[in-house]
C-alpha cells in the first residue's frame, strides 16, 4: 500500500470576474462543490469566496490530478448554476485557475484565510489578491492571459 497526501489551495473566478455568486446563495454553491469533491474521493477542508471568485482547500486522492479535479468542479458546477434560478446572471467560470500544493502544517492558516474572505476583500481587490497568490507561490504570470477570458 502507498501512502500519499496532496493538499491544494485552488482559486478560480467567474467569467470576466462578474459578480454572479449572490451572498445569500453562496453556501448552496459550496455544498454542491463539496458534493462533487466527495464523489471524487477528495477531502474538502474549506470552500469560500466572494461574488466573483471561490477558494477551495482540498486533499486529492493519488489517482486524481489537480487539472482533472478543477475541470470536473468547474464543468459540473457551471451546468448546475446555469440551471439554478438562484444564480440568474452566472455565465460560466473564467478560463484560468490557480492551484498550489501545501503541507498539512499549513491547513489551519489556509482554512482561516478562506474563512476571512469577506473581511479580506474589504481592503483588496480580487485581481490584487490573485496576483499576490500566484507570485507568492513562484509561478510566472503571462500578462496576455492574466484575468483574460477572451
Amino acid at each position: 500500500m502507498s501512502y500519499t497526501t496532496s493538499y491544494y489551495h485552488i482559486v478560480f473566478r467567474t467569467y470576466c470576474s462578474e459578480h454572479t455568486i449572490p451572498f445569500e446563495h453562496e453556501r448552496e454553491l459550496y455544498a454542491y462543490i463539496y458534493g462533487i469533491a466527495k464523489n471524487l474521493r477528495c477531502q474538502t477542508y474549506r470552500i469560500g469566496g466572494m461574488p466573483d471568485h471561490i477558494h477551495i482547500f482540498v486533499s486529492l486522492p493519488s489517482d486524481l490530478s489537480l487539472a482533472s479535479f478543477v475541470q470536473q468542479v468547474k464543468s459540473s458546477s457551471s451546468k448546475w448554476m446555469k440551471g439554478n434560478p438562484n444564480f440568474p446572471d452566472f455565465r460560466g467560470w473564467g478560463r484560468e485557475y490557480a492551484g498550489f500544493s501545501y503541507s498539512l502544517r499549513d491547513k489551519d492558516k489556509i482554512v482561516s484565510y478562506i474563512m476571512r474572505q469577506k473581511e479580506h476583500h474589504g481592503a483588496t481587490t480580487f485581481a490584487d489578491e490573485y496576483r499576490t497568490f500566484i507570485e507568492e507561490n513562484g509561478a510566472p504570470i503571462d500578462e496576455s492571459y492574466f484575468l483574460n477570458d477572451d
